[in-house]
């Protein structure tokens, strides 16, 4: 008589491995479908600086978190005479409008999405619904229409590209990047500024302790090498 087994492990590790398997084809599809698909070709490009003909510099913010830190930013800014472009998630404007408010007394106001997604994850509608979401909460908020737009993580495609342009907005990145959202000193954070500093300069920054520390000093070396430090408008301009 013939006895059979059944192997309880093996069929436990075959089931694993065959969802796995198809976990990574639907990740691999939904990647395909948005960023190779569904994107069309086109004419719009991504800002990365502004005219190199002049010798200006605009520093930039985009806040999603460290709302503890903006009022002592906005003081440091005051007291220098510094308006900047702060972009600001939708979500984290409903959630703190008085901060908003602040912030939109003397800069310059931009849109950073309302959830902070991966756009390229994303299809353009829903790009456009984050985008225009965020622009109705800015407004009821701050009565100021945003037309400028940093895409969260600065990941783009062409169809997070094409959301924007179809809202009306510029899309925004940046030619010197502080990392200051993993909180190095505050001089790292001045010395990868004024290693870089160029004109047309777009500077990216966060609401972090380290960044409101190095800000007296950053603002202070720029204008000693004779920049202007202006808004993201203006610098395009």
């Amino acid at each position: 008589m013939k006895v059979y087994y059944f192997n309880f492990n093996f069929f436990v590790r075959k089931m694993i491995t065959v969802l796995l398997v198809i976990l990574a084809v639907l990740l691999a599809f939904k990647i395909v479908q948005y960023n190779l698909f569904k994107p069309a070709v086109t004419h719009v490009e991504p800002i990365y600086q502004g005219n190199t003909g002049n010798k200006k510099i605009a520093l930039t913010c985009n806040v999603v978190w460290g709302e503890e830190f903006v009022p002592r930013m906005l003081d440091v800014l005051k007291k220098n005479d510094v308006k900047m472009t702060f972009f600001m998630g939708g979500k984290w404007v409903r959630d703190f409008p008085d901060l908003a408010r602040q912030i939109a007394l003397g800069h310059e106001l931009g849109n950073h999405s309302y959830s902070h997604p991966h756009p390229t994850f994303i299809s353009k509608n829903e790009n456009i619904a984050e985008i225009k979401k965020t622009e109705q909460a800015v407004y009821e908020v701050t009565k100021i229409k945003t037309i400028l737009y940093a895409p969260p993580y600065g990941e783009f495609n062409n169809t997070v590209l094409e959301a924007a342009d179809d809202c009306g907005y510029r899309t925004i990145l940046w030619s010197i990047d502080t990392v200051d959202w993993q909180r190095p000193s505050p001089d790292v954070i001045v010395r990868r500024v004024l290693e870089k500093a160029h004109n047309g300069a777009i500077v990216l920054m966060h609401p972090t302790e380290p960044t409101v520390k190095a800000l007296p000093t950053l603002i202070e070396s720029l204008r000693e090498q004779g920049y202007e430090l202006t808004t993201v408008s203006e610098l395009l301009n």
